[in-house]
């Protein structure tokens, strides 16, 4: 094929002026920019490092060759390194650089290290075998179909440079074509292998096979669609940064069937559209995704700006950026820049989300970066890249992470992979000492379990939600949290522990390494850069509190310590752990108040058990709460219980004393 020939066909895929994107991405992205020269520089030396945004498994020393490129190499134990190495981000990062700057030795680096690997890594060679997974071989499609385009009009892209792409690039789409499985149908490689091969349709020369791939991937792209996005949008996986990574694949074949003219399966864009929705529901006040089961500390606002952009809408808008970041500039051109800019950005009608089937739920106080924002989740496990992170619990506050998950670090399988994925590394609660589920290796578990429930109730004072599972049915324990959200800065979490013996009950909360952690008269104190945390308990059973060095792992590779409190309740019966987080700015503190109240019938003033209804009252500064949880029904035959001079009838009901409830409160779960 001549060359020409692909050069038109990828302008026909391409958003536009390749001059006028550069010249933007020169004034308007310069930081990122600055990042891709980098990479591409290094590239262009045969040295070789995984930093950019959404490279999966980061890398921070460089592999350097000095001689011929060994694709196959493998530094250390982890062979993810051959997986991203050959899976060759670097080399869009190689044409962008071209396209900027027209400087040939990225032409000429591409050139090379393409030739070598269509003769040196083939697929027919076993020793090749961790280069062809179907997963590397989905994203090289992409790779290396948009690298090419940014070569146009360099003499280093000769016609035996092109006979060996798209040779190979036609090989790859024949290998995934005859690869299709219940694995690929339920996994997220089965999402990224069939984008590759979509991707291949459209650059490929027009023709029977080309069309071919085009419908097969959609067909296929339309079944993992519908087995893997629950109805709330979210990616069964249970992992924002794989969730993130299949919504890219979908947002990339939305803006490539409308340039080439294919027609989209019915209701894949209404689908599409609801996991950037989710994400969005997800997204911090820093603009990251949380670090849920295999999760990252990423910045996921460049993907709300691409969202926002393909379905023209404003609330994504919002969780965007104000102009178009580098990526999604050079999916969308200098004119879809300038139409990005003139969208509105609306501000989300609603500051809370429970997204029920995957069991994911989501508290804010606000929308604005230094709000409060609180995340629970109790779902499914997620397969592979699930943590044991049932009754999990996130926490930020005036831009600063407070309570967060502790990570991923390595898929290598040993100490290091169990620890950041087993339940003592989320804040959630343990019976007995035992695991909720049973690491088998890297990717496999033992001993899943049901999590029920799900109710929630939000209005603009409160947040609610209350979520259980039976993880420890086997002992005789039912487990409950329920999560109180005093807007804006007090969170009440009631752990229930249902059971008729004695058992041994441990918390685990992992605080923000940006802060120190210390233990005062039972009362954990947490000091940020820009905000201070208490925590209270309160229980009718003995409680031990203890402080021990945790690793939080933000990037994949790196890990740093953090502070770990680790509370033990000795529990005969029904137990339950009332604890009150309290919110500051350091510079704006409030005194504190947290007491338990007496409970009773409001018809005969007998006093209520523990086990049936308990209350608190929370003061902070000139405001002041009583809570009522009810554990058990208590209004029989007809009755109201009574606590600290309130009275009312409910499950969970809140009385604002500053506003002079007294009566009825507020009834967050009937």
């Amino acid at each position: 094929m001549d060359p020409k020939l692909f050069f038109e066909r990828y302008r026909r895929m391409s958003p536009g002026d390749r001059g006028a994107t550069a010249q933007y991405a020169r004034t308007w992205c310069r930081e990122e920019l600055d990042t891709v020269l980098r990479t591409a520089d290094l590239a262009a030396e045969n040295k070789f490092v995984f930093q950019l945004r959404w490279d999966m498994e980061q890398t921070h020393v460089p592999e350097v060759f000095h001689g011929p490129i060994d694709w196959l190499r493998q530094p250390g134990d982890d062979p993810e390194f051959v997986y991203a190495f050959n899976r060759m981000r670097f080399w869009p990062c190689m044409g962008q650089a071209y396209a900027v700057t027209g400087d040939e030795k990225y032409a000429k680096a591409f050139a090379g290290q393409l030739v070598r690997w269509v003769d040196t890594v083939r697929r027919d060679d076993p020793t090749c075998e961790k280069a062809w997974r179907t997963i590397e071989a989905g994203i090289r499609m992409e790779n290396w179909c948009k690298a090419m385009g940014y070569f146009e009009g360099s003499g280093h892209i000769t016609q035996e440079v092109m006979d060996r792409f798209l040779r190979s690039l036609t090989e790859h789409a024949e290998y995934i074509v005859g690869v299709w499985d219940t694995f690929h149908l339920i996994s997220n490689w089965g999402v990224l292998a069939n984008h590759g091969l979509f991707v291949a349709g459209c650059y490929l020369p027009e023709g029977p096979r080309a069309q071919a791939y085009r419908r097969t991937a959609l067909e296929r792209l339309d079944q993992t669609l519908r087995v893997q996005v629950y109805p709330d949008g979210v990616h069964w996986e249970q992992s924002p940064m794989y969730h993130n990574e299949v919504l890219r694949c979908y947002l990339d074949v939305v803006l490539l069937a409308r340039r080439s003219g294919s027609e989209l399966p019915q209701g894949m864009e209404e689908r599409v559209h609801a996991m950037a929705r989710a994400a969005m529901a997800w997204q911090k006040p820093d603009g990251c995704e949380p670090m849920m089961g295999d999760s990252d500390d990423i910045d996921q606002r460049d993907l709300m700006t691409l969202a926002a952009a393909v379905f023209q809408d404003e609330v994504l808008r919002f969780a965007g950026y104000p102009r178009l970041d580098l990526d999604s500039l050079w999916e969308l051109g200098a004119e879809g820049a300038e139409r990005y800019e003139a969208m509105d950005a609306r501000t989300p009608p609603q500051t809370d989300f429970s997204l029920a089937d995957s069991g994911n739920h989501i508290l804010r106080s606000g929308w604005g970066a230094q709000d409060v924002w609180v995340r629970s989740h109790c779902g499914p496990l997620g397969a592979g890249h699930g943590h044991a992170d049932k009754l999990h619990l996130d926490v930020s506050a005036y831009g600063e992470d407070v309570l967060c998950d502790s990570g991923r670090y390595t898929y290598v399988y040993g100490p290091h992979r169990r620890a950041f994925k087993e339940l003592s590394g989320h804040n959630t609660v343990a019976v007995d000492g035992a695991e909720l589920y049973v690491c088998k290796d890297s990717w496999g578990s033992e001993g899943l379990s049901r999590a029920v429930g799900g109710t929630s109730y939000h209005d603009g004072r409160y947040g609610y939600l209350e979520s259980g599972h039976l993880g420890w049915y086997r002992q005789g324990v039912f487990v409950e949290r329920r999560l109180i959200f005093l807007k804006p800065d007090v969170l009440v979490v009631a752990d229930e522990f249902y059971s008729s013996a004695p058992h041994t009950y441990r918390q685990f909360f992992h605080w923000g390494e940006t802060g120190t952690l210390r233990l005062e008269g039972g009362v954990a104190h947490w000091e940020g850069r820009n905000c201070t945390a208490q925590l209270h308990q309160i229980s009718t059973a003995p409680i031990a509190a203890s402080l021990r060095a945790g690793r939080i792992s933000r990037h994949y590779n790196q890990a740093q310590e953090n502070a770990v409190l680790e509370t033990v309740i000795q529990g005969q019966g029904f137990t339950s752990v009332f604890s009150v987080l309290v919110l500051d700015r350091r510079e704006a503190r409030e005194s504190v108040e947290v007491e338990e109240l007496p409970v009773s019938s409001r018809s005969s003033g007998v006093r209520f058990g523990h086990d049936l209804i308990e209350a608190l009252r929370v003061r902070k500064g000139g405001r002041s709460w009583v809570l009522a949880v009810a554990h058990q029904e208590y209004a029989c035959p007809a009755d109201i219980f009574q606590a600290g001079g309130c009275h009312g009838f409910g499950s969970v009901v809140v009385f604002d004393e500053a506003a002079g409830e007294k009566e009825i409160g507020t009834i967050l779960a009937r």
